[in-house]
């Protein structure tokens, strides 16, 4: 591959090994080429699974995840894989969301991120857990705030699931 970065072993890999359980070691970083400014990045991820924790039932989500880069961001093939490695976690919809957020904050140190999950219902109640985190002491925390506050204040119409 002519434009290989050190450290990323999942990217154009043909053998690519899926987890079989939750594993945030395949996640991989690579150097953010433009730390001198704030953007945000956002993946979708909506094939997302796991089992619950009681029934071992699986359980559907679309999985959103935006953040502001500082000085490292995560390589999306192995957060495709990181993902897929929670197929067969046993995690409450809650516990799922802020795993990915912890995860993904301490393996890039981002200056911000957020984490939604919008699950499939299941016994007629549909659940969409959400997490954000911010630098602490800087404006990424003021937008963590913010977020977190200002998050779904009105009723969504639910006749798409």
């Amino acid at each position: 591959m002519s434009n290989h970065i050190p450290g990323l072993t999942h990217l154009g890999s043909t053998g690519t090994q899926y987890p079989t359980d939750y594993d945030p070691g395949v996640l991989e970083v690579f150097d953010n080429r433009h730390p001198d400014l704030d953007y945000m990045v956002k993946f979708n991820c909506p094939e997302f699974t796991s089992l619950c924790p009681i029934t071992n039932q699986p359980d559907f989500a679309a999985i959103y995840i935006n953040y502001i880069p500082a000085e490292k961001m995560v390589e999306s093939k192995s957060l495709k894989l990181y993902l897929f490695s929670f197929r067969n976690h046993g995690g409450f919809h809650e516990d799922c969301v802020n795993l990915i957020l912890k995860d993904l904050r301490n393996l890039m140190q981002p200056r911000f991120i957020e984490v939604q999950g919008k699950f499939t219902p299941r016994g007629g109640i549909s659940i969409d857990p959400y997490t954000c985190w911010g630098q602490p002491d800087t404006k990424y925390a003021q937008l963590a705030e913010h977020r977190l506050k200002n998050h779904d204040l009105f009723f969504e119409n639910v006749n798409n699931r």
